[in-house]
């Protein structure tokens, strides 16, 4: 499933050819993703103007002219594209037909510089959903959520605040969006990797008991911080379906230190350890046992 670098990559890769443009005519070809289409989408979107497109932890929101807000989760294969600027070829994981079956979502659009083009949602497990809110902010989505990995309330701080007293192994607390948002398993895994930290160790144990943050707190934020940074500077990672709004893949995955790499050398300085794998809540978690230590 997209992670937060990977739905960062799609929101700078449509800003430029979306963000301006005005939506004239809006296609379904199905009624529903994971979720029915909202019933007013097509009526509320034609006509309108897109005056931004941003995002929030992984969801995409697409603001308009009227003041209601897209807001848009790609699921695990879900992928925009456009038809036009040399982007005419479906992604590898299409069948070759002449209509590819998995394009649910169709906007014509008209932009001032870059002209009419369409801009075309996919998604061929149908796990994405696509929603419209008047009041953004109000979608039980995004009401929650901890603080985004790359702004300013982010800090060793805000997490020792959260994990003072808690038994949850690290690894599940930053997985809880609450927490912190955007983060899946595969920067989680890299993220402790780099701060040396195992993902069994209980999040409360990373915290003074006067509840401030021990410097190994500190090492995380960094490192989350960082790892996020790179994997959005190379578009992210792909490992199986996801594509770019300009078809194209990631490549962090090229530069993963932990994360799939079970019975590897550890890639840290002068570590000796091997990596390993073990199941954390049902989903696979990769580390060094012998780099990985603090707590």
């Amino acid at each position: 499933m997209p992670e937060l670098p990977e739905v960062e990559t799609v929101r700078r890769g449509l800003e430029p050819w979306i963000e301006g443009a005005t939506i004239d005519k809006v296609t379904l070809n199905r009624p529903d993703l994971r979720f029915p289409f909202p019933k007013d989408l097509q009526s509320a979107l034609e006509g309108q103007k897109i005056v931004s497109v941003g995002r929030r932890a992984k969801y995409l929101l697409i603001g308009l002219s009227n003041g209601k807000t897209v807001l848009s989760h790609l699921g695990m294969t879900g992928s925009y594209r456009f038809a036009e600027h040399g982007i005419d070829k479906p992604p590898r994981y299409y069948e070759v037909e002449p209509t590819p079956k998995h394009d649910h979502m169709v906007w014509d659009i008209s932009h001032p510089k870059h002209g009419k083009s369409h801009l075309i949602y996919a998604d061929p497990r149908r796990f994405g959903f696509v929603d419209l809110y008047d009041h953004v902010e109000d979608s039980p989505y995004l009401k929650g959520l901890g603080p985004e990995p790359l702004g300013n309330d982010f800090n060793a701080d805000e997490m020792a605040e959260k994990f003072t007293g808690k038994k949850t192994p690290i690894k599940a607390a930053l997985l809880d969006q609450r927490v912190v948002a955007g983060l899946g398993n595969i920067y989680v895994a890299e993220a402790l990797h780099r701060a040396h930290i195992l993902p069994t160790v209980l999040a409360g144990t990373l915290v003074t008991a006067k509840g401030k943050p021990k410097p190994v707190l500190e090492d995380l934020a960094h490192a989350v911080r960082q790892v996020l940074i790179e994997a959005i500077e190379v578009g992210g990672s792909t490992l199986r379906d996801f594509r770019n709004a300009e078809g194209g893949s990631g490549y962090f995955q090229h530069r993963f230190a932990v994360y799939d790499r079970e019975g590897e050398p550890c890639p840290t300085p002068l570590c000796t350890g091997t990596i390993q794998r073990i199941v954390q809540s049902g989903r696979s978690t990769f580390f060094c046992p012998v780099c990985q230590k603090k707590a």
